[in-house]
């Protein structure tokens, strides 16, 4: 008989240590891609707050100049007598001037100057200053305005008689200024100032205006 073959055992398997210059190259990677990953997230944000900030600043932030006009001017305390002689009834003269203010953004208008000067052939012959106020967001606000007439500089134009005893109407002009700011949300302010001029024919013998135009 023939003798039994000896099986020989097999050898371990031999574990390789992992070298440090390995595991480094890992945590270098590893490192790499967060940093790439927090490159992306933080563009992708500051695009969308650029974004939103661009729609608000063509959209909500963005501030448009109030309308004013002039609704209608109300005079006081004139009387005309036949021919050319013009009879001042005392020396309170004055205009009413009925004025409108609209405000056509999302914020609300704060205005404290508003002030209407009334000029004849050039020479400033009334002046009136409103109250402060504000004009709603889309909202328009109304204010009278009283101005009170300097006789004496309408008086000394040579041509006063004339100009009544031929149309009777005596031809003025008004300039209104209406100074203020429009504050969004807190954060964004931008000073306003609308400016208005208006020409007029004041009816000496009805005490009335007429031929009323604004011109902004």
């Amino acid at each position: 008989m023939t003798e039994p073959e000896h099986v020989r055992p097999l050898a371990p398997a031999t574990v390789l240590p992992v070298s440090d210059e390995s595991a480094s190259n890992k945590h270098t990677l590893r490192r790499r891609r967060n940093r790439i990953k927090c490159l992306i997230c933080v563009t992708a944000t500051s695009l969308v707050l650029v974004t939103i900030v661009l729609i608000l600043t063509f959209t909500v932030f963005q501030v448009k100049e109030p309308i004013i006009k002039m609704n209608g001017v109300t005079v006081n305390g004139l009387d005309s007598t036949i021919g050319t002689q013009i009879q001042l009834l005392g020396t309170n003269i004055s205009m009413i001037v009925d004025v409108s203010v609209k405000n056509p953004n999302s914020a609300s208008f704060k205005y404290s100057n508003t002030t209407t000067d009334l000029y004849y052939k050039g020479t400033m012959v009334g002046e009136a200053h409103g109250p402060p106020g504000k004009a709603r967001p889309h909202r328009t606000v109304r204010m009278n305005m009283t101005v009170d007439i300097m006789i004496d500089r309408i008086l000394s134009d040579p041509g006063l008689a004339r100009e009544v005893s031929g149309s009777g109407l005596v031809n003025v002009w008004s300039y209104t200024r209406v100074s203020g700011k429009v504050k969004i949300m807190g954060i964004v302010k931008k000073h306003v100032t609308v400016k208005m001029n208006c020409t007029m024919a004041v009816n000496i013998t009805r005490q009335a205006i007429q031929d009323l135009l604004s011109l902004l």
